[in-house]
């Protein structure tokens, strides 16, 4: 049973919900991101979805945009990223997923990547733009180094590319509360229920709900009906209005910890 299974399991069986933070590798550095790491698995983390840096990304907000563009200018790669990874598992049990578009880890090189990422102590790895109808090489060298392939879904995916999801996905499945860019948003739509309850007509998998979640309420109300809930543009917000707090990674310990009561 691998840690992001385990991680899910010990939630039901304790009767709770998950929380997953979002941040993005690098920003402001590599070695604040290794701080964070750890205070988010301190701070109760069920698992932290970390994202690679990438110049274009299409499905992020500004917020986020923001972060990747920070980051990119310290120029490290991605196995700079793993390196820091590795170090942060001497401290940490907590799962970390990659969260990146497609192109810089066909860059790295798909067979390396995944033995690359499994030696660091990543548990699995989410591609926003790689369908499960393209994801044949990939999601088989992720299998053979035991790591989860993790799936988006969204309100406008018809029942059909559920069930596709479902038979490609390992993990969790990640369902996208509304269409659209990440960001934080007033209310949280009703489609995200709808589609949490259509998924499971398709799989046992557990169901986190991202894209929008900022607030206390936000993340109770999400608790009704999903196993685990997402919160990324706000963390990431919180950590370019602390930019130059020398407390950094403390205090997004406690913004997330204040998050998820």
């Amino acid at each position: 049973m691998g840690r992001i299974e385990d991680a899910f399991n010990n939630l039901k069986h304790n009767g709770r919900k998950g929380f997953i933070p979002f941040i993005t590798a690098g920003d402001p550095d590599l070695e604040t991101t290794e701080q964070i790491l750890i205070e988010l698995a301190q701070a109760g983390a069920t698992l932290i979805e970390l994202g690679v840096p990438f110049s274009d990304p299409m499905a992020d907000g500004p917020v986020i945009q923001r972060a990747s563009e920070r980051a990119l200018k310290n120029s490290f790669g991605l196995e700079d990223l793993l390196d820091m990874v590795a170090r942060s598992r001497a401290q940490i049990d907590t799962p970390i997923i990659l969260f990146s578009y497609f192109n810089p880890l066909l860059q790295f090189g798909v067979k390396r990547l995944a033995k690359a990422a499994r030696g660091a102590g990543i548990d699995g790895v989410l591609v926003t733009d790689l369908t499960p109808e393209e994801s044949g090489e990939f999601e088989a060298e992720l299998r053979a180094n035991a790591l989860d392939m993790i799936f988006l879904v969204a309100p406008t995916s018809t029942d059909e590319r559920l069930q596709l999801v479902a038979e490609h996905a390992s993990g969790f499945v990640y369902a996208v509360s509304r269409a659209g860019v990440t960001g934080t948003r007033e209310t949280v739509s009703a489609e995200a229920e709808n589609l949490v309850t259509r998924m499971r007509q398709f799989t046992s998998l557990p169901i986190a709900v991202g894209f929008g979640i900022s607030t206390v309420e936000q993340v109770r109300d999400v608790h009704r009906y999903a196993d685990a809930v997402v919160v990324g543009s706000a963390i990431v917000a919180e950590m370019e209005r602390l930019s130059n707090a020398p407390d950094l990674a403390r205090r997004i310990g406690e913004f997330t910890r204040a998050l998820n009561q």
